[in-house]
């Protein structure tokens, strides 16, 4: 039985679920056969702090709706003495997801739950084509 740690900080304005950030990050490790203790940390941000993130780690200008953070690029990194695997950090643009979900016809809390798992895919080394 694995444990899953799912560290979550919300900007006070921003409205999210944080139980179906939980659900899919659970959801998703179940689907890629993760059955180790695993942390990971998902930030909901605005555009200022994702702005200075995509520049200071793409070298890019302007926001982005995510950035996946692994720990350790293709390497397990346990947590001393808890014997937890933490992958790393996955950071959203909320501002870009209401954007971005209006665009796609789509709940707020969908493009929300669609980017953690995409940046969870991602924290597990499963890049897209």
């Amino acid at each position: 039985m694995s444990n899953v740690t799912t560290l979550i900080f919300v900007e006070s304005r921003y409205k999210v679920s944080r139980k179906r950030i939980k659900n899919v990050v659970a959801r998703t490790l179940t689907t890629n056969n993760i059955h180790s203790n695993v942390e990971v940390s998902v930030a909901i941000v605005g555009d200022r702090k994702m702005t200075l993130l995509n520049g200071k780690y793409r070298n890019k200008t302007g926001t982005t709706n995510i950035l996946s953070f692994p720990l350790a690029e293709g390497e397990q990194t346990k947590l001393p003495e808890t014997n937890t695997t933490h992958l790393g950090d996955i950071v959203i643009s909320y501002p870009v997801v209401i954007k971005e979900a209006a665009r796609d016809d789509m709940l707020v809390d969908e493009k929300v739950e669609q980017l953690v798992e995409h940046g969870l895919n991602h924290l597990l080394g499963i890049h897209h084509e």
